[in-house]
């Protein structure tokens, strides 16, 4: 059995500024996705994305996930709580992000990058989709540092106790999700989108990718105690991965019909 380091969720002080680890994970996840998809343009395999469009992309796509994921989980997990509190809804601070909130964010904000530049939205969706997981990634590690969103009783040699997690051992979840949805997933895009592949293959291979191991993560991850499992005994993250691997199926298969992208 393990226990969990308690770290101090506070990185760095100075004076009245606290800069938190979960706020460092983020900006480590998208200079991750910043320095990954300037690779990806020298190279030459971003099609008709140029930097100065990347640069759009980046600024819009934080919008969205901030926007995004804050909306989301004001919506899918507490919506009974901020329509009684509305003015809460603004204090992110206070953590609640959903990832499937920043998603939909983030393909409301590649329409507007779309639209400005003259190009079709998939192309910037096939584009981003394989510069997402490091950022994944780095979010479960802060979760991991935070000592939240651990896994279900267990009596694996691995079990930790956390803070928060009561007298008994727990799957240490959120690093799973970091291997599955971060690492796993980034492997499995990044060498996918090396090839030319036709207009919404990509995309469709994260929806599946991320849907899929999230699910799976799922399965040892303890449900949010203010919702706990909901129909057919799963719970929210899996009710809203599933249309996520439905939808990129239907897309998978009809791209097939379609030439590569040059």
């Amino acid at each position: 059995m393990l226990v969990h380091p308690d770290f101090d969720p506070v990185a760095l002080r100075l004076g009245p500024l606290a800069v938190k680890w979960y706020g460092l994970m983020y900006l480590v996840g998208f200079t991750a996705g910043f320095w990954l998809g300037r690779r990806r343009i020298r190279q030459g395999g971003a099609g008709r994305i140029t930097m100065a469009v990347f640069d759009d992309v980046l600024f819009y796509a934080v919008l969205g996930i901030v926007i995004g994921g804050r909306l989301g989980y004001v919506l899918f997990y507490k919506p009974g709580y901020y329509l009684a509190n509305p003015l809460d809804i603004l204090h992110i601070w206070e953590g609640g992000m959903s990832f499937h909130g920043g998603f939909l964010g983030v393909l409301v904000a590649m329409l507007l990058v779309a639209r400005r530049h003259g190009l079709r939205w998939i192309e910037l969706m096939d584009f981003l989709a394989p510069l997402v997981p490091p950022g994944i990634a780095a979010g479960r590690i802060g979760n991991f540092i935070n000592g939240e969103l651990f896994g279900r009783v267990t009596d694996a040699p691995w079990g930790m106790l956390f803070r928060y997690g009561g007298p008994l051992p727990r799957h240490p979840s959120q690093l799973y999700e970091f291997l599955l949805e971060g690492c796993v997933l980034f492997a499995l895009l990044w060498i996918y989108s090396s090839r030319p592949r036709p207009p919404w293959a990509v995309s469709a291979m994260f929806l599946i990718g991320y849907g899929t191991m999230r699910s799976v993560a799922e399965c040892f991850r303890e449900p949010d105690d203010f919702l706990g499992f909901l129909g057919f005994g799963l719970t929210m993250g899996q009710w809203l991965s599933l249309p996520m691997v439905l939808v990129g199926v239907l897309m998978l298969t009809l791209s097939g019909r379609a030439r590569p992208a040059a």
